[in-house]
């Protein structure tokens, strides 16, 4: 076996290409067009609605460049709405669009369901465990990011 098989860097990498493939295959057999970081846009305006774009990108842990685009793609859709915010007329305020407030109702029983097929080999013992050290070692290493969460 390479000795790549065993580095974190390259087993993270192929747990995310397995977890975006279980998304992307469970959302599509319910006829769901939505990548990751779409759901999760939604799911953070779903909870937070009327942040500008900086905060979204912050609160989503993606670079502001790439959530704008995301975020054309998703307006274009109908999925999200800009505003001017009424506090700052330079600054624009995203929320749902009702079409995109149903589209995250959808979705979340099922992107909530698939999760613990992402850790399928590991019991509930095990997944609970390498959660928390997961997340342990994203908050450690989030300033490092090109993108740290921000919230």
């Amino acid at each position: 076996m390479p000795a790549i098989h065993n580095m974190p860097g390259h087993l993270i990498r192929r747990l995310n290409q397995i977890a975006v493939a279980i998304f992307t295959e469970r959302l599509a057999e319910r006829g769901l067009e939505l990548t990751p970081v779409q759901y999760a846009v939604l799911s953070t305006l779903g909870e937070s609605e009327g942040l500008g774009q900086a905060a979204l990108a912050g609160a989503v842990a993606y670079d502001k460049v790439t959530i704008g685009g995301v975020l054309d793609r998703m307006e274009s859709k109908g999925l999200v709405a800009r505003r001017v915010s009424p506090r700052d007329r330079r600054a624009r305020e995203l929320s749902l669009t009702e079409q995109g407030a149903a589209l995250l109702a959808e979705a979340k029983p099922v992107v909530a369901a698939l999760q613990s097929d992402i850790l399928a080999g590991l019991d509930t013992a095990e997944q609970a465990t390498f959660l928390a050290l997961l997340q342990k070692a994203t908050e450690a290493g989030n300033a490092l990011s090109r993108a740290p969460l921000k919230l």
